[in-house]
This record gives C-alpha cells, structure tokens and sequence, in this order.
C-alpha cells in the first residue's frame, strides 16, 4: 500500500464527464489498495469567469476579495469530484485550503505556503476515505483566504505530499509525460520515463510548460518523487526524481535530456558606453527597479574607451526597457541604443553535461552546419542556452535533436 496525491488540472475537469472520467481514475489506485489525496483545479474557464466578474465590479479589484471570489472555483469541483466517488461506492471528504488548513504568507494573489498541518487528512485516510483537497489556495494567519498565482495547484499538489511524507506525487494533465522537446516540432520526440530535479528546473524556466517551477523547487526541497501523467491516456508518464536517486537506479546519465525554446525573447543593445566601473549597474539597475527580468547579459569590451552592453528581457517587457534605456544612453552619453524582438533562445539541458566535454562545441558546429548564426551564448553547469534569429527556430531545434540523437 502506497500513499499517493493526485492532481487534477482544469480541462481534467472541465465537464461533468470528465470529473466522473477523473473519479474512475481515483478509484482504480483506492482499489489497488492505495491511500489517496486528490488535490484539483477550477473547471477549465472558471477562473477567467470570474475574473471577468470582478473587473465588472472594479477597475483594479481588491486583491483580498479576489482571492474570496477565486478560489470559489476550486470549492466547486472538489465537491463534485468527492459526489462522484461516493456515488461509485467511494467514501470521499472534500476540503478547502483553509480547512486542512494550508498556512501561508499574507500576499494575496500571489501566496507562498508556508506550512501545512496533515493532521485531519491523516485521519481520514486512515478511516479508508479518499481526501479531496481544493489547490491553489491557503490561509493565512490571520484567517484570511489566499491565493497561489500561477501554477498554485500544481504546487499545492507537492506541498500536500511533502507534508503526508507520501510515496508520490501524481500531476495529471493534457499530455503524458515530459519529453526531450515539443513534440508539435519535432514529431520524433520522445517521451522521458526519468528526468533529474535540476533538469526539470532548467527546461521549465527555459520554456517547456508540462510543470510549473514552483512546484518543481518544491518537489526538489522535500525530494518528492514527482510523476506527470496524462489525464486522457493510460501510461508511465515521466517520474523527477533527485540526481542521486537517478544514479542510484543505475541509469547512465543522458549527454542531453531535453531541448528547451522560449519565443518570447527580445534584445536590447545599448552602444558605445563609457568603460568605466559602476557602468553595468547604471545600465541595469533602473531596469531591474522596473520589475523587469533580464535574462542573458553581454559585456564587450572596445578599444576605444569604450563598451557595448546587450542584454535579453521578456518581449513585452521591450517597450518599457526600451524607453528606460534611451533615457540612460542620453545621461552615459552612449553612441547609439537597438533593439531586437525577432529572436529566440534555444536551450539544451542535462545533467550528462558535467562529466563530457564537446557539448558546445557539437552544438554551434549543428547550427553553423545549418546556416544559422548565434547571437548570444549562456552557459551553467547543465545548461548551454544560445540566441539565434526566430525564422530559424524549427530547423534548429530539429538539427539539433537529431545531432543529439534525441529521437533514440
């Protein structure tokens, strides 16, 4: 017998239909012998129903009474999904975030659990009920109910199995597993049955969007062994696990685990800028108390006195960092400023990369074999990321899946 959490996405429940799909689901691990927690989202479109509401009621909503509206999605199914196993013959208890309770900060909208008390859920398992708890939301000290941002209920999912001490965490979703890039442009790409924390990390944040960061960096702290499944087929799906539990199977490290894209890139180039110390701060300092996240940085320096400095932001963070840094140029006296929002970053992630030389050099001799030139390189441990121009994205990619053998 094995303790298992489960979580279920909006388009798994998006239906009466699917929730009943769902319930069927749950209960093949309970007759199996299993103990279950279920943690799930709103019905696919309930959140942007009522946000919709909220903006008819205000301009800029009270993120507290948000929070009160929003997580009334989640109140929805989890009721429904605990009807639909009782009516299976199932014992099922539905609760809310604050009712396990799930501790969190006092940031409304955007919440991070802080603590969860497993106690009552203990209890109900123990009694032989399927525990049916509603993700993305918590409560804080105060009593009032929170909200956890994006991917809330995937990291809901891994909290609830870190504090049950459970065997693993279940995220079921529209595709069945992580694979070793987009399938939708590379068709021969194939679907992981492993992949490390750290590799995980990397391609999320790189692009891939099968999990959401936090609720890896959780799943990695509390070395949750994490499954991605597919809600609509049957199969293995790809299980995270920690480096040292992957080398504990006795698996041989893949060179490359997966190739990682991100569209929405855009280039900034500020020219001519006096090389002086303190000068990277100038640049970039304004841009970070913008809220704005750079991403790749270049530093060239000139023989004249001088530097230029290029750097990557989000594409719709462009007009913002565009304006901020013109105003910069004009007060460091820079040459000329550019700006570029027809690229792509095009990573390759793998723990292999430690213990292997070549990797890069494989790399640009693909892309150059192809025509394609590199405009930035960044590099870390696992992880060699370069940006290229985003007409050649999909021959890239495909190069380079097959330069790695990917596809085998």
């Amino acid at each position: 017998m094995a303790l298992i959490v489960q979580k279920y996405g909006g388009t798994s429940v998006g239906s009466v239909e699917r929730i009943k799909n769902v319930a069927n689901k749950v209960a093949k691990f309970v007759d199996e012998g299993h103990q279950v927690v279920v943690a799930v989202s709103a019905m696919s479109g309930e959140t942007n129903r009522l946000m919709a509401l909220a903006k008819e009621m205000q301009d800029e909503p009270s993120r507290r009474e948000l929070d009160v509206l929003l997580t009334t999605g989640e109140q929805v199914t989890i009721a429904l999904l605990s009807m639909a196993l009782q009516q299976k013959g199932y014992d099922a208890i539905s609760y809310t975030g604050w009712q396990v309770p799930i501790h969190t900060n006092n940031v409304h909208f955007k919440a991070r659990i802080e603590d969860i008390d497993a106690d009552k859920m203990m209890a109900q398992l123990n009694q032989g009920k399927v525990v049916v708890v509603a993700g993305f939301q918590g409560v804080t000290p105060e009593g009032d109910i929170t909200t956890l941002g994006r991917g809330g209920s995937d990291t809901t999912a891994v909290a609830l199995a870190a504090a049950l001490k459970a065997d693993e965490c279940q995220i079921y979703t529209d595709v069945d597993g992580v694979y070793t890039t987009d399938p939708r442009v590379v068709p021969e790409a194939k679907r992981l049955d492993v992949i490390t924390y750290d590799e995980m990390l990397e391609l999320a944040s790189l692009g891939a969007k099968v999990l959401q960061i936090r609720s890896v960096e959780f799943a990695s702290k509390y070395k949750v062994p994490l499954r991605v499944l597919s809600s609509l087929q049957d199969g293995g799906g790809t299980l995270l696990i920690s480096e040292e539990d992957f080398e504990g199977l006795g698996m041989e490290k893949p060179l490359i685990s997966g190739i990682a894209f991100s569209r929405d890139e855009a280039k900034l180039m500020i020219l001519g800028v006096p090389d002086k110390p303190g000068v990277a701060y100038k640049i970039l300092g304004p841009i970070s108390d913008a809220n704005i996240e750079i991403d790749m940085i270049i530093q060239n320096q000139g023989i004249d006195g001088t530097t230029d400095f290029t750097f990557t932001v989000a594409r719709n963070d462009l007009n913002m960092a565009k304006d901020i840094i013109k105003k910069i140029a004009s007060e460091l006296g820079a040459r000329e400023t550019l700006c570029d929002d027809t690229i792509v970053k095009i990573s390759m992630v793998g723990v292999g990369m430690k213990s292997h030389s070549g990797i890069a050099s494989t790399m640009f001799k693909t892309l150059a074999d192809n025509n394609i030139n590199i405009q930035m390189i960044g590099t870390t441990e696992i992880k060699i990321s370069v940006v290229i121009d985003e007409q050649y994205l999909e021959t890239a990619v495909k190069a380079l899946h097959q330069a790695f053998e990917l596809d085998k």
